[in-house]
């Protein structure tokens, strides 16, 4: 079983067993067994699995650590909204200073240039700093036109706020 345990992840996910496949393998063998007894080794074998994983690699982690002023990360969300009756499909603009955490979000009906820019300035406005640089995961917004490869022109406005 714990053979089972160790191989099943690294199946596609069509040939990947769920427990309640594996307990139906296990009593084809002739196993006897509950299903709950197979389920609680399945969970104790993952918790003892996760406890060595952390001591090999000593828990460890690295911190993002920022100053204040320093950054802010900006990037843009789907959501739903139900306005005068209406459903509609709303753009929501995150904005979060990186040192404190504090952030904004401000909706809109679509991504543009404009947006962008209110939303900056709304934040900037509302959180009363203008940081140092920008955390950007994707500048789609801010592109004017792509060019061959990756080469992009990205919206003058947008390279300093």
């Amino acid at each position: 079983m714990a053979r089972w345990l160790e191989t099943e992840p690294h199946k596609s996910r069509k040939l990947r067993r769920n427990l309640r496949q594996m307990f139906a393998d296990l009593v084809a063998l002739d196993y006897r067994g509950s299903y709950d007894r197979v389920a609680a080794f399945a969970r104790e074998w993952r918790r003892r699995k996760r406890e060595a994983e952390l001591a090999a690699g000593g828990g460890t982690f690295v911190p993002l650590v920022f100053a204040p002023g320093e950054a802010f990360q900006f990037d843009w969300s789907e959501d739903w909204a139900i306005v005068g009756g209406e459903r509609l499909k709303l753009k929501v603009a995150h904005f979060k200073l990186a040192h404190s955490r504090a952030f904004t979000l401000r909706a809109y009906r679509q991504e543009t240039h404009g947006m962008l820019f209110d939303a900056h300035n709304h934040a900037l406005r509302v959180l009363g700093e203008v940081p140092a640089r920008d955390l950007y995961d994707n500048r789609k917004t801010a592109v004017d036109r792509i060019g061959r490869g990756k080469a992009r022109k990205v919206n003058a406005r947008s390279l300093r706020w």
